[in-house]
C-alpha cells in the first residue's frame, strides 16, 4: 500500500497556514478537510495541496510527517515557492 505524506496551503484566509499530515488516499482525505470532517484544525478553511511525497511503507510516511511538522524552515519555503 502506498501512504502520502502531503502539506495543506489555507486558501480562505490572509494568514500563512498550512497543515500538514499522511495519508493512504489523497483525494478522499482532501475532501475531508474542506468538508469540515478532517483535522480539528482545518475546519472552516478551504485547502489546496501544495505538496506530497509518496512512501511504500506506513512509518516511512509517519516518520517524514513527524519531521516535517517540526521543521518551519522547509514548511515556510514550500509555502511561498507554492505561488
Amino acid at each position: 500500500m502506498t501512504y502520502f505524506v502531503y502539506i495543506l496551503k489555507c486558501v480562505s484566509s490572509v494568514k500563512k497556514r498550512t497543515y500538514v499530515g499522511y495519508t493512504n488516499d489523497l483525494k478522499n482525505r482532501l475532501n475531508k478537510h474542506n468538508s469540515n470532517k478532517g483535522a480539528k484544525y482545518t475546519k472552516g478553511n478551504k485547502w489546496i495541496i501544495i505538496y506530497k511525497r509518496k512512501f511504500f511503507s506506513k512509518y516511512k510516511a509517519m516518520s517524514y510527517e513527524y519531521k516535517l511538522k517540526h521543521d518551519r524552515k522547509k514548511r515556510l519555503e514550500i509555502y511561498n515557492n507554492s505561488k
